[in-house]
């Protein structure tokens, strides 16, 4: 079996991080969220793992590389316009060959792993085999209506009025009989190859389309809250471990990490908590559900329910919460006194500088 993963999307509902970082490189726990996706696939025992890429390419195979830290093999598969889901398996029609492959977006993070439903797959090898999820409004998603069997009657995209509350989640696994529908189908009225058509047109012919639902956590990382609620659920599983320099005068509570070279000073960490690699901590308080990248400056500040991205700075700041913070952006308060904690919300790019008046 190979592995698809979809990483071609402008990420539009991320601005304006997606100006200057591919929304799949964003870090949740300090992790790109395409590494986490990485992870969820070797799991499965893959290793030839094809990524859909389109304008970043290049940034995207910077940072993720030939797969080697993976102990995979990555391809990766150029999408001159985001042309739709099923578009990306004719254009990676060459890669996959005849193989089964799942088909996984890079922007989705389930932390609790597919390999039961791959196994699944494995064992009865329907020609699509989707996961979904139950979801509080099924309107925003393909929705799958199944009998009790677990066989898909029906997909309709984005219905006003849903039949069920079964979306599907962007994991699809496939054998090669998709690549008969998806030369079958025609641009839906948006102008895009659906996946959603592909399977439909598999239903219509007769072929065999199962679902599996996934109860776990699970999370599209389209949008600052999003970002923001994975972090926060990852950072939950955190075992603690301190291998850079706490001072006696700081507090360091658990399930936090404290990266190599980092230090923290006359400060307190509240768990769960990350602090990456060479960043300082000075005369602060960093919250729970917090996540500092590598080479940051905290001096003066509170912090919590965040993610601050590597080299940034942040000075004499009171209260910073629910806030994004870029790479190597400086956020800094001018105040002879400092007031208490006034919960400010800072969504704040790369390379940016911001100065509050306190």
């Amino acid at each position: 079996m190979k592995a698809l993963v979809l990483s071609g999307g402008a990420g539009t509902r991320l601005r304006p991080f997606s100006h200057s970082t591919p929304k799949q490189l964003i870090p949740v726990a300090n992790r790109p969220v395409l590494e986490h996706v990485l992870d969820n696939i070797r799991a499965l025992g893959i290793e030839d793992i094809g990524i859909v890429v389109g304008d970043r390419a290049d940034v995207i195979a910077d940072a993720i590389g030939d797969g080697a830290r993976f102990n995979a093999r990555i391809t990766y598969l150029r999408q001159d316009r985001p042309l739709g889901l099923a578009h990306c398996v004719r254009i990676a029609r060459g890669f996959l060959g005849d193989d089964d492959f799942v088909m996984y977006l890079g922007d989705n993070l389930l932390p609790d792993g597919v390999v039961d439903i791959a196994d699944a797959f494995r064992a009865s090898r329907p020609a699509a085999h989707v996961v979904v999820h139950k979801v509080p409004d099924p309107r925003a998603f393909g929705v799958a209506e199944l009998d009790a069997h677990g066989r898909i009657l029906q997909l309709v995209e984005k219905p006003q009025e849903p039949r069920s509350d079964l979306a599907l989640i962007g994991v699809y696994f496939f054998t090669r009989a998709v690549h008969e529908a998806v030369a079958a189908i025609a641009p839906s009225a948006r102008g895009e190859l659906e996946i959603t058509d592909a399977i439909q047109w598999l239903l219509a012919n007769g072929r065999a389309v199962t679902a599996s639902e996934y109860d776990g956590y699970w999370r599209d990382t389209g949008r600052i809250e999003d970002v923001l609620a994975c972090n926060a659920h990852l950072l939950g599983g955190l075992r603690s471990h301190v291998a850079g320099e706490v001072d006696a005068a700081s507090r360091v509570g658990a399930g936090v990490v404290i990266g190599s070279g980092a230090r923290v000073v006359r400060s307190r960490i509240e768990g769960p908590a990350i602090i990456g690699p060479d960043t300082l901590v000075e005369d602060s308080h960093v919250g729970p559900n917090t996540a500092v990248g590598r080479g940051c400056v905290l001096r003066a500040s509170r912090i919590a329910d965040s993610i601050v991205l590597d080299g940034a700075a942040i000075d004499a700041v009171p209260g910073l919460s629910h806030s994004l913070i870029g790479k190597s952006a400086t956020v800094t308060a001018r105040s002879a006194r400092p007031e208490p904690d006034t919960g400010l919300r800072l969504v704040l790019g790369d390379h940016s500088s911001v100065e509050i008046a306190a």
